[in-house]
């Protein structure tokens, strides 16, 4: 998602926790070790994650929306 925002992962990780009372609890989740590996299988572009210790986060639309309003980004700014 943060490749769709034109900013790093990091920058996107620190804008949710910096906001994260904008995001309800069913807007974000961290993905369970075997849903991980299998969108490192299938996501060529993703294959960083493969050794990553950190489970990523998956969000709902809505969460992917509050996502977009907390990045200081022109794609997020527009989206």
């Amino acid at each position: 998602m943060a490749d769709r925002y034109g900013v790093p992962t990091r920058a996107l990780n620190q804008a949710v926790k910096r906001n994260a009372a904008g995001f309800p609890e069913d807007s974000m989740f961290r993905l369970p070790p075997g849903e991980k590996q299998e969108v490192v299988t299938k996501c060529d572009r993703l294959a960083k994650l493969k050794f990553s210790k950190v489970l990523p986060f998956a969000f709902t639309e809505y969460g992917a929306i509050q996502a977009a309003n907390v990045l200081a980004s022109p794609q997020a700014m527009t989206a």
